[in-house]
């Protein structure tokens, strides 16, 4: 069979989180997405609540990712321990709540989602994100396996994905907030696209209000970013899978906007 996967890019704020609960159940129908998996770390602006992860859960996504800004709302943490449907990156070093990996029934098929987060330009102290995925997958029951890499270099992104080529069926990247346009299909059957974009304000600088942002870069003084207004859009990307040969036969965008 062919088990289509909805990927969807980092959910920015109170505009984010409306446009998935308004939008989410409508695009998994169009697209027929069987599964939706959806980075949910900057809900809060930076970071998430239970309160935010539940409606998220509650919109139509069947696994949350998260990323560098996981332990930027700590009341996270009792909420990672207890719901199986939200995953941290799996190469936090130390010992952390939650889990970086999740398997889940699908259409007959046990479907690994991995949530692994980038060292360069981002977090130098984190475990190797190449390392953790070989623990993660060794031994492991599953059909299909599926990778949210949460990272800021676009070479890191894309040796993940020819890393794990035929290894797994999808790698997508998060973190930077703009959408890329290169979904592809690798040699060995693993479909990748660089980054699936963000979900929340168009007219922003990656959710925020432009003049912050602009701010930062004349030397102003630093300051609480704020969400920015107006209308929203959703950035996420399809991916097909043909369950029997184990590989990715589509990688497409299904972006919406208002």
């Amino acid at each position: 069979m062919l088990l289509k996967i909805l990927a969807v890019g980092d959910v920015v704020g109170e505009g984010g989180q409306d446009i998935l609960a308004r939008r989410l159940r409508e695009l998994r129908e169009d697209t027929g997405a069987h599964f939706a998996v959806v980075n949910g770390e900057n809900a809060s602006g930076v970071g998430i609540t239970p309160a935010q992860a539940r409606r998220m859960l509650e919109a139509g996504a069947d696994v949350i990712t998260l990323g560098n800004h996981t332990w930027n709302r700590i009341q996270i943490g009792e909420f990672l321990d207890k719901d199986p449907h939200i995953l941290r990156p799996a190469n936090y070093a130390g010992r952390v709540p939650g889990r970086g990996m999740g398997i889940y029934q699908c259409q007959g098929q046990r479907v690994a989602v991995l949530n692994l987060m980038g060292r360069v330009e981002l977090n130098p102290n984190l475990d190797s994100p190449f390392k953790a995925t070989n623990f993660l997958l060794r031994g492991q029951d599953y059909d299909l396996a599926l990778v949210d890499f949460h990272a800021e270099a676009t070479s890191e992104k894309g040796a993940m994905a020819w890393y794990l080529d035929g290894r797994v069926q999808a790698v997508w990247g998060t973190h930077t907030h703009v959408p890329t346009a290169d979904c592809q299909i690798l040699p060995k059957g693993t479909g990748f696209v660089t980054d699936l974009g963000m979900t929340g304000p168009k007219r922003s600088v990656l959710g925020i209000r432009p003049e912050h942002s602009i701010n930062l870069f004349l030397g102003g003084l630093p300051r609480r970013y704020e969400e920015a207004e107006g209308n929203c859009k959703l950035n996420a990307c399809l991916f097909t899978i043909d369950t029997e040969k184990k590989r990715c036969v589509e990688v497409r965008r299904a972006d919406l906007e208002e």
